[in-house]
């Protein structure tokens, strides 16, 4: 059963989705904002269950509040996500709290350069978890806030809560 609901958070109301789970939790689908690009959108057949995602909201208070540097809740991999974007969001999950790496330090990880950059790039804009699988860690090599799906002053705010130095 996918079930959803929203949380309030300092980016706006957050959309939180999930697969119920046998103890009543859910596991992360996605996380996303109402105007987001590739942001989730709720269906008909997806059913209200915020008692489900009580960890998740937890651990997102407390990052928000500065008392969380990772996550720690079960989560989804698209049936859609191909290797290339599992092996990129795996990289984005490594990336430590308060630290920013550049695309191309992402494509060197997974054995990618070049124009391989441009496809690390799409992989991580493609990222269904957005603050969970910090994708807001990534920038430009020439230390700008390149793409974020949304929108770069929520990847600014998020850099600064973590403390992280951008130019």
């Amino acid at each position: 059963m996918i079930v959803y609901t929203r949380v309030g958070s300092p980016l706006g109301d957050l959309l939180l989705v999930g697969e119920e789970r046998p103890d009543g939790s859910a596991a992360l689908r996605s996380v996303s904002l109402p105007e987001q690009k590739g942001g989730a959108v709720v269906q008909e057949a997806w059913r209200s269950a915020p008692a489900t995602f009580t960890a998740v909201a937890e651990q997102l208070d407390a990052y928000f509040a500065g008392r969380r540097t990772r996550f720690d809740v079960p989560c989804v991999m698209p049936a859609s996500a191909t290797e290339f974007q599992q092996r990129v969001w795996r990289v984005l999950d490594d990336i430590p709290y308060g630290t920013t790496v550049t695309y191309g330090e992402v494509a060197a990880r997974i054995g990618t350069s070049g124009a391989g950059v441009r496809a690390v790039g799409t992989a991580i804009g493609r990222n269904p978890l957005l603050v969970v699988r910090p994708c807001h860690r990534v920038i430009g090599a020439d230390g700008a806030l390149r793409g974020y799906a949304a929108g770069p002053e929520r990847k600014q705010l998020l850099l600064g809560w973590e403390g992280a130095l951008v130019r």
